[in-house]
């Protein structure tokens, strides 16, 4: 604390970047004559090994700052680790590794690819993981950190990242430590207004939850490399085009490659500590978390993962459907399930872990976002009044998803011509 100042926590990462601050201008100040003919770096991190009872969260911030240039504005790059070894001499060797491995990387990988999967020579996600990952200053001007973030999960060095609306990286344990999330999964692609209706109303509702508390309610839309890669490979420009959208109505993004909930879930309960963590879900969604053919890995099968997914402090917000017989609703009272399975349904009524969104618009419920995509890229008119408006003027400014002018409109204005 004498040296660094004080914070909240020991092991976050204001106190990296402090630690780092501190010892490169130590450098320039000690070694002042051989700025004009020396690269300059300063390493540090703060970790939390595995303690005697091996009963807490093994994590670390790793940082460089360090010049390509004598003399030169150095550059950032700052990780964040998951330690996954059950033996602290094991932690301590696989830190030494990636130490290593991150110090090189900076002076000998200019393709970003490379660098990003050079961190894990000598290592395997069964020891590490690395789900935060930032490169900036003036020699990586054009490293976009939100596909870094992508590139972790999609080369398997993490299961889950973020950043937050304003576009930059979030480390999820910092992110969600003690925090009431709510989270949304889709496509996005495009956002539309049953996607910020789903949202509107089960936040209302979440905010009335005796446990939790408004300040600490994170609203967070998340995409999964599942919906990413539905039309194939993985489309740099398509994934960040569904985030400037997300992000520009002010919701956090997250990404991952759990297909299953209660995977989700059981993740990132690991960080907010018992907290209240808010799902939201459509009906046909839900009725998917009852498909028994998901669990057939599981020893346990269904009942392994419910008691996974409910066992916490969980909640599930369900957006109803219309019945496709009728203008009817279809929702927690009607939801049909097999004989067998409708005790296990009624006891996660009763105990409050499901819960109907009785708020939502009916006048929306016919709108579905495959259907604006094609609209979008087929030039018909209609499909902007399917999507917020925000989303309507980036999608036509910005030409995304393949966007066409509409036909009708070129035809006026051809007329006014």
């Amino acid at each position: 604390d004498a040296i660094y100042g004080k914070f909240d926590r020991y092991v976050c990462e204001p106190r990296l970047m402090m630690m780092l601050e501190k010892e490169f201008n130590l450098l320039t100040e000690r070694l002042d004559e051989r700025i004009d003919n020396t690269k300059f770096f300063a390493f540090a991190n703060t970790v939390e090994a595995l303690n005697y009872k091996r009963t807490n969260h093994s994590h670390g911030w790793i940082g460089i700052r360090f010049q390509l240039r004598p003399n030169s504005a150095p550059n950032d790059c700052v990780i964040h680790i998951e330690m996954i070894d059950r033996d602290n001499l094991w932690q301590q060797q696989a830190l030494g590794i990636i130490g290593v491995n991150l110090i090189y990387a900076c002076y000998h990988f200019s393709d970003t690819d490379e660098f990003l999967l050079s961190l894990m020579d000598d290592l395997s996600p069964e020891r590490i993981e690395v789900d935060m990952f930032r490169l900036d200053g003036p020699d990586f001007k054009d490293v976009d950190n939100r596909l870094m973030s992508l590139k972790l999960v999609k080369n398997g060095m993490t299961s889950l990242a973020m950043f937050g609306k304003d576009g930059k990286v979030k480390q999820p344990s910092e992110a969600l430590y003690r925090k009431n999330p709510l989270i949304l999964r889709g496509r996005f692609r495009p956002v539309t207004h049953v996607n910020v209706d789903m949202l509107l109303s089960a936040r209302r509702r979440f905010k009335e939850e005796p446990d939790v508390k408004k300040e600490n309610i994170r609203v967070i839309s998340e995409l999964t490399l599942t919906d990413l890669s539905a039309e194939g490979e993985i489309d740099n420009r398509d994934f960040l085009n569904r985030v400037d959208i997300i992000c520009s109505l002010g919701q956090d993004v997250m990404i991952s490659n759990y297909y299953e909930y209660f995977r989700l879930v059981s993740h990132i309960s690991k960080y907010t500590l018992g907290s209240k963590i808010g799902i939201i879900l459509g009906i046909y969604n839900l009725a998917r978390v009852f498909e028994e053919r998901f669990y057939l890995d599981l020893p346990g099968g269904i009942l392994e993962s419910f008691g996974v997914l409910f066992g916490q402090n969980l909640k599930l917000y369900v957006y109803p459907s219309l019945q496709s017989d009728s203008e009817k609703f279809y929702n927690l009272e009607n939801f049909e399930l097999p004989a067998h399975l409708k005790s296990l349904f009624d006891y996660l009524i009763a105990n409050n872990k499901l819960e109907d969104i009785k708020t939502a618009d009916r006048n929306l419920l016919h709108i579905v976002s495959d259907n604006v995509l094609k609209m979008i890229q087929n030039g018909e008119p209609g499909w902007e009044k399917m999507v917020p408006k925000k989303v309507s003027q980036a999608i036509m400014e910005q030409k995304l998803f393949n966007y066409k002018e509409s036909k009708v409109k070129v035809k006026v204005a051809e007329k006014s011509n």
